[in-house]
């Protein structure tokens, strides 16, 4: 009987190791308000704490308190270029869903209006990386063409700062 107690008590240890915690990274895209000009000083600095109170909100707000403390735990707004408006977020795989259709539906970040565009979503922030290291540079050129002559060292600065951190992301 102890040594069946025994083997019951290692099988188990052994299953409790071999479970993982796995989480989906999504690559968005922030669009404000498009009666806005881009070339202007934006009405908002998008920081992580910004988006991350707006999508608590409209989870809060679309599935009640339940809905937001299952998220919480995994929930993490990982990145956010303010220059190019793309952000990475952390949730648990079982979480997903709500997630996704909570930043469909946030509407407003402080005062400004915004809308959030999914650009890539992957199970590991290796991929997760890639993609958003990709639509970063073509943004931040992008940026560079519509700007012209306008942009600053500062800028150039950040963007380059923001690249880093997307490859130190792990």
């Amino acid at each position: 009987l102890i040594y069946f107690y025994f083997l019951l008590q290692t099988d188990l240890q052994l299953w409790i190791i071999m479970v993982r915690f796995r989480n989906r990274y999504l690559v968005m895209e922030i669009f404000l308000d498009p009666n806005k000009d881009l070339a202007k000083d934006d009405p908002i600095i998008l920081t992580a704490n910004n988006v991350s109170k707006a999508i608590k909100d409209s989870i809060r707000q679309n599935f009640g308190e339940c809905g937001l403390a299952s998220l919480i735990g995994s929930f993490q707004v990982t990145y956010v270029n303010n220059i190019t408006k793309l952000c990475i977020i952390r949730v648990a795989r079982e979480g997903l869903e709500k997630l996704w259709s909570s930043t469909t539906m946030v509407r407003s970040i402080g005062q400004c209006q915004v809308m959030f565009n999914l650009l890539d979503l992957s199970g590991s922030i290796r991929a997760c990386k890639v993609a958003a290291l990709k639509c970063d540079e073509a943004k931040s050129e992008q940026y560079k063409q519509l700007m012209g002559d306008n942009i600053t060292p500062e800028i150039t600065e950040t963007m380059q700062n923001c690249l880093e951190k997307i490859k130190i992301l792990s």
